[in-house]
């Protein structure tokens, strides 16, 4: 039992050191630059001056003091981020030294670093085919430890992965506009609807995580498939027609997440597990950054 813990603590330490020296060393500022407050708060109102826009008149000052005032806005610096994180049995898979489960908390522990230096409040919310857990956004590294710790010890109850109603809880329980991270291998589908409003509602962003071996049948000859999800088994034969229709149902997933995210103008970016997961996020920020 104490070794357990002491394994688990090594592990926590190591994600919060690797997580937190990308954020510093690599990732520093590109965070700020992409993701910026995109809120307007009222600030004061000052007298009219030449070129000022006239949409920004305060009719109710003006008229009180007989002479033009506009209002005076600033941005708003402070945001809230939420990781939506699948926790469905399908990320446990890992052909390499990752698996997609520990691809994912890497992820998420860089982009709440990332949160924390900008003075954001970071949420989390598990889900599998049901809401697993809630960690509300708070600011603060304890807070962010804690949700490290969650990553790496939290077991869901259930397996399979229900997307749209997991971002359908988020929009329910998230009501200011804030960023959404939706962390997931995304084996699913029937999720374009949900897709539709949290991008009208927040700044969404999917990011995919895959691992080497779902990209096609390996081996030769018979070989046994098991749905991590369902438990369910198969036999494939992976020079025969059973291949081609997993590598059709694959492709499909994939497609569906490209297609429907395009549709509601939302970045998907994907992860390999055997593959350095700083470029890609990197080149999102950068990407961002160069549109807002």
């Amino acid at each position: 039992m104490e070794n357990d813990k002491f394994q688990l603590s090594k592990k926590v330490k190591r994600i919060e050191i690797k997580t937190r020296r990308l954020t510093d060393e690599v990732l520093a500022g590109s965070y700020h630059s992409a993701f910026k407050g995109r809120g307007m708060t009222f600030s004061e109102v000052r007298e009219y001056g030449y070129g000022d826009d006239m949409r920004s008149i305060d009719w109710n000052v003006t008229a009180r003091f007989n002479h033009p005032y506009v209002k005076v806005f600033e941005e708003e610096r402070e945001l809230t981020v939420i990781l939506l994180i699948d926790l469905s049995a399908s990320n446990n898979i890992g052909s390499t030294a990752l698996s997609k489960n520990e691809r994912i908390a890497e992820l998420a522990g860089t982009l709440a670093f990332s949160a924390l230096r900008n003075n954001d409040k970071v949420g989390v919310i598990f889900f599998t085919d049901k809401i697993e857990k809630f960690i509300p956004p708070k600011k603060g590294q304890q807070h962010i430890l804690r949700i490290i710790r969650e990553l790496i010890t939290f077991k869901p109850k259930n397996s399979g992965t229900n997307i749209s109603a997991a971002l359908e809880y988020f929009n329910r329980v998230v009501n200011r506009r804030g960023i959404v991270f939706l962390i997931s291998d995304f084996i699913d589908d029937s999720y374009e609807r949900a897709f539709a409003i949290t991008a009208r509602k927040h700044d969404f962003v999917a990011l995919r995580v895959i691992d080497k071996i779902e990209l096609s049948v390996p081996g030769s000859g018979l070989i046994f498939m098991r749905d991590a999800e369902t438990g369910k088994t198969r036999i494939i034969d992976s020079k025969g027609a059973s291949a081609h229709t997993y590598k059709s149902w694959w492709t499909q997933q994939q497609q569906y997440l490209t297609e429907t995210a395009a549709k509601f103008n939302i970045d998907v970016v994907d992860f390999m597990t055997d593959e350095d997961f700083v470029k890609p996020l990197a080149k999102l920020f950068k990407k961002r950054g160069k549109r807002i």
